[in-house]
């Protein structure tokens, strides 16, 4: 139990120094991402010193069951890959205009129009999408306006982070959990929409106080028109899009895997996007983007960290730590440790620890524990960057923008919001589940 307990301790944390100290480890012309390196060495020694066997690991990559970390691994990238295409033909960006066009010059109206927008596209795309997207285009817009960007770029930040709740698609630590316990797409909606809502909505109102004074001012400028250019492609996208997120509703009532669903719609979308560049005789270059702009490094990170779970697993310490949280105040217990582990080993990893660890509760409090970890990994996202990838890489994009939010000034704004969000999200849960 101890050697795999220092080889996962030690890992998470060279993890985490490696996300702010050395983010990239470069070997001649090609550049990779630290995090996932480390992660992925920690595997390895697990299985070099026979922490975990082999025959261990491939029973559990062979799982036919839908709890097989490469059928979740399929799940998130297939449905990520179709909000990324979308961005790529600039749906986003479009949407992002539309919404600064319809605020007018008053800076207030601005505001709430920025939070809900990125609210609604999160339920049904990517959060991580959403916030890369957006980013710039508010960071261009405030500096050509001559407004304070930090209003927006919090807010956004916030509620792409509060309503990645509302489905099971809308963050990978969702995916991963629901997916683990085998909780249906409409099922997982109905129990979080509510939680979702009210935190949602709490956020705004505190942001709103928090910012106010800065959002009188009227604005400048008014943004350029941003148009579509190719808008078969844009409804092709779409379309599978929605089909996709309807098919994922009904799917466990038929028999239909998710993750044979959302790889099923990439195929149909590759298939269909080369066979209309072929009729164009154009090169399929939204594509080609789509396809180099996926996280694929989120492979080998959830596979090495699958690999150290597994092997705490084996070694008795995740059935441990149950024995030792035990099964009183569930929600409250395991919302709380997740929220506050997210940022202290980051939100996927912590996921993937928890998710064992609430299989050691009685069986009427395991799913309650489950969505109780949900609401801590995606809110545990605005507490310090360290909470979620995208803080970190959000932080990263600030900077080229020239806009100072340093790590204090992120725990200054998110602390304030993050804590009573997931105070409110949790006691919602414990009054409905």
């Amino acid at each position: 139990m101890i050697p795999s307990l220092i080889v996962a301790a030690v890992t998470c944390a060279v993890m985490i120094a490696s996300i702010l100290f050395f983010p990239k480890i470069k070997l001649g012309k090609l550049s990779l991402d630290s995090y996932w390196v480390v992660v992925l060495a920690g595997a390895v020694v697990m299985l070099v010193c026979r922490l975990v066997s082999l025959r261990t690991l491939w029973r559990a990559l062979s799982d036919p069951s839908p709890i097989n970390p490469l059928k979740i691994l399929i799940l998130f990238l297939s449905m990520t890959l179709l909000s990324v295409f979308l961005d790529e033909v600039g749906f986003f960006r479009y949407l992002a205009n539309k919404a600064l066009l319809f605020a007018g010059k008053s800076q207030v109206k601005m505001f709430a129009t920025v939070y809900w927008t990125v609210s609604l596209l999160t339920v049904f795309t990517s959060n991580d999408v959403v916030v890369l997207t957006f980013t710039p285009f508010l960071c261009y817009f405030a500096k050509n306006a001559k407004i304070d960007p930090k209003p927006y770029l919090i807010a956004e930040f916030v509620a792409a982070n509060t309503m990645s709740m509302m489905l099971m698609i809308g963050n990978p630590t969702n995916i991963y959990i629901a997916t683990s316990y085998e909780i249906a797409f409409a099922d997982y909606f109905l129990v979080m929409a509510l939680p979702t809502l009210a935190s949602a909505t709490l956020s705004f109102a505190l942001l709103y106080l928090l910012f106010h004074k800065s959002l009188h001012a009227p604005v400048m400028a008014v943004p350029e028109q941003v148009r579509i250019e190719d808008k078969p492609m844009l409804a092709l996208g779409l379309s599978l899009l929605l089909l996709t997120t309807a098919l994922l509703v009904v799917g466990p009532y038929v028999g239909a895997p998710m993750w044979l669903i959302s790889a099923s719609a990439v195929g149909v979308l590759v298939l269909a996007v080369l066979i209309l560049c072929a009729a164009r005789k154009t090169p399929p270059k939204e594509l080609g983007r789509t396809l180099r702009r996926a996280p694929w490094q989120l492979v080998p990170f959830v596979l090495g960290m699958f690999v150290l779970i597994l092997a705490l697993e084996q070694q008795g310490v995740t059935a441990k730590i149950g024995s030792l949280l035990g099964a009183k105040a569930t929600i409250a217990k395991y919302g709380a440790l997740s929220f506050l582990s997210a940022n202290v080993i980051n939100n996927i990893p912590m996921s993937v620890l928890f998710c064992p660890i609430v299989g050691t509760l009685p069986a009427g409090q395991t799913l309650p524990a489950a969505y109780a970890t949900v609401i801590g990994s995606n809110l545990g996202a605005f507490l310090t960057p360290i909470g979620a990838l995208a803080g970190i890489m959000w932080l990263s994009l600030l900077k080229k923008h020239d806009i100072k939010m340093g790590y204090l000034d992120f725990i200054k704004y998110g602390a304030v919001v993050a804590v009573p969000s997931l105070a409110t999200a949790l006691a919602i849960l414990a009054l409905t589940v």
